[in-house]
């Protein structure tokens, strides 16, 4: 049977979003993205982030503070890797967003480091 998301997708953001793949660090498009507007998931569109949680947490990933209020973003427990992490993806559709963790900037203590293949921008 044939996989809609590989007729929608690129081959890579197959593999980042459907495959929980990982870009390179410092290659993507939103990474020095500073315009005001929201982060949508790249597979369904739903509102996933807000331009002013953004930060540059010199990681080489977009990283945010905290989701926007639609709570669009879930959780699952990530111990690939030999590493214990928290990964994040689409409530909606699943998709492979990135990983979460505890060592960002207030308010939240959260980094949120995202893959920009994991999302499009759209202006506000």
């Amino acid at each position: 049977m044939s996989d809609p998301w590989k007729d929608k997708l690129s081959p890579e953001e197959y593999r980042v979003t459907r495959q929980a793949g990982t870009e390179r660090p410092f290659t993507g498009e939103y990474l020095n993205n500073t315009a005001t507007g929201n982060y949508l998931c790249k597979c369904c569109g739903v509102k996933l982030f807000e331009s002013d949680a953004k930060f540059d947490a010199g990681c080489g990933w977009p990283s945010f503070f905290e989701q926007s209020a639609e709570a669009n973003v879930i959780y699952r427990s990530d111990d690939s890797l030999g590493m214990k992490r928290t990964e994040i993806l689409c409530k909606n559709c699943e998709a492979h967003l990135g990983h979460v963790f505890d060592d960002g900037p207030n308010p939240t203590g959260q980094r949120y480091c995202v893959n920009s293949l994991s999302l499009n921008f759209k202006d506000t």
